[in-house]
């Protein structure tokens, strides 16, 4: 079997096994109660950190482990209080491991929005091997991209300006 098959089966193995067991190891948090099951937590914690460790050995962080990007990003969902960390709003835990692909394809862009809160994972800043996460919207990490805070601050600030003319511009418009 070849080396990213067998990487992928055992990360895959390990998920199938935390399903049959409770993890003490990542707390569940208390905030998360009557929002999500320590066990639909769970299961979103593993697969957010496979996504990433796979992400990630592709652009050369070959160190990266599940283990490692669970931890840090349990600490992450801990830090965030159950909120988006950019926006401060309340992040839909309830929606975590909800998605489903046919009613997308079917629903396309509304239905995607109706996930726009469904929490997720960005990493921090550049250095893909500091295990850095932050715990957001699925709506602010698609519009974050990868760009760097400030480049977000920066990008954000020229759309409220530039709406702030057109408002302006159409307010002079129509008081002729």
């Amino acid at each position: 079997m070849p080396c990213d098959l067998l990487v992928t089966h055992a990360l895959y193995s390990t998920i199938e096994t935390e399903k049959k067991m409770p993890s003490f190891k990542y707390q569940f948090p208390d905030f998360l109660n009557e929002r999500c099951t320590p066990e639909a937590y769970h299961r979103w914690l593993a697969r957010k950190a496979i996504a990433h460790v796979k992400r990630d050995r592709k652009r050369g962080h070959i160190a990266a482990t599940r283990e490692a990007y669970m931890i840090a990003i349990h600490k992450a969902v801990i830090s965030s209080a159950g909120l988006d960390d950019y926006t401060g709003e309340k992040l839909a835990w309830e929606k975590i491991s909800t998605y489903d692909n046919a009613k997308s394809k079917e629903g396309r862009r509304e239905y995607k929005k109706s996930f726009w809160d469904l929490p997720t994972v960005d990493h921090c800043g550049e250095d893909i091997t500091a295990n850095s996460f932050r715990i957001c919207s699925w709506r602010t990490n698609d519009s974050k991209n990868d760009l760097t805070d400030d480049e977000l601050i920066k990008f954000c600030r020229i759309i409220l300006a530039h709406d702030e003319k057109k408002r302006a511009k159409s307010f002079d418009d129509s008081s002729f």
